[in-house]
């Protein structure tokens, strides 16, 4: 697969365009759903990369398919079942196959639903600084990428528009948002649904050390999994056999490109650098390789 196969943006203009996210271009379907589709865009630090990963967005939308599936009995997702190339004219349809969904339109909660089971990332900058994540108190002495005792926790953080980065905030916070019935919700929602996911990974010799969920509301107030689902642009997944506490593990996430960008001369606002053929290929096999493992 070469760069030029790469979607880096769709050009439809059979519906009415509404959004380009770091990833996903939204157009609407009707005044009730919306066309999600994934392109080849990748985004590190919330700043969208100028280098596209070829196939990325078909791996991302065939993991998130088989894990809105397989976690439907926990919570209802926005999927309607509808196929993407049916909504599109006939010579758009190659933009929108394999890497699109046609979904209910649902009004997104603020937040960034995130669920830790490891501490890493921006949660061990803060369990560094204060002993606590998003203000959960958490035992003195872990090592970075230690698994949490007592199970995974939930850690919801701000949704940053492009170019802003997300901060980590507490649940009291949240509850001034959505209320404090919502926010149990949400909250028990996403450690259920991060718990089942993580222990079917680890199966598959994967470790899910984090990840982001979407929610979103229907008009009579029923909680829904919207958005992506489970995917390495969302999680940091890492290879089991590893796994190692003390020290980063090599992930099959773009936690790979971070590394690379954190070592360059950059000041992580755009325009990001571009990413080297090697780092691009590397990239795209960690991608292919967790598709593979979970759901080979």
């Amino acid at each position: 697969m070469t760069q030029s196969s790469a979607l880096f943006e769709t050009s439809i203009k059979s519906l009415p365009f509404l959004h380009r996210g770091k990833v996903r271009d939204i157009y609407a379907v009707g005044n009730d759903k919306l066309l999600i589709v994934q392109t080849d865009r990748l985004s590190a630090f919330d700043v969208i990369l100028p280098t596209p990963v070829p196939g990325k967005g078909k791996i991302l939308t065939a993991l998130s398919q088989f894990w809105f599936q397989k976690l439907a009995h926990i919570l209802p997702n926005h999927l309607t079942g509808i196929a993407p190339e049916s909504v599109v004219a006939e010579h758009e349809r190659e933009q929108v196959e394999g890497r699109a969904f046609v979904i209910r339109r649902l009004k997104p909660l603020p937040i960034e639903a995130i669920v830790r089971g490891y501490v890493v990332g921006s949660g061990w900058k803060d369990y560094q600084q204060t002993g606590a994540i998003c203000g959960i108190q958490l035992p003195a002495g872990l090592k970075l990428a230690e698994k949490i005792s007592g199970g995974a926790i939930f850690t919801p953080s701000t949704k940053a528009a492009a170019g802003a980065h997300d901060e980590n905030i507490s649940l009291v916070e949240v509850e001034n948002q959505l209320g404090k019935a919502l926010t149990e919700k949400v909250s028990k929602k996403a450690i259920q649904l991060y718990t089942e996911a993580a222990d079917y990974a680890l199966q598959r010799g994967i470790i899910i050390a984090d990840t982001k969920f979407e929610f979103g509301l229907d008009n009579a107030g029923e909680l829904y999994l919207i958005d992506e689902v489970l995917t390495p642009d969302s999680s940091r997944f890492w290879p089991a056999d590893q796994y190692q506490p003390g020290q980063n593990p090599p992930s099959f996430d773009k936690q790979f490109v971070r590394d690379w960008l954190e070592k360059q001369d950059w000041n992580k606002k755009a325009p990001a650098p571009e990413l080297p053929e090697e780092i691009l290929q590397q990239t795209m096999e960690k991608y292919q390789e967790a598709l593979r493992l979970l759901i080979s």
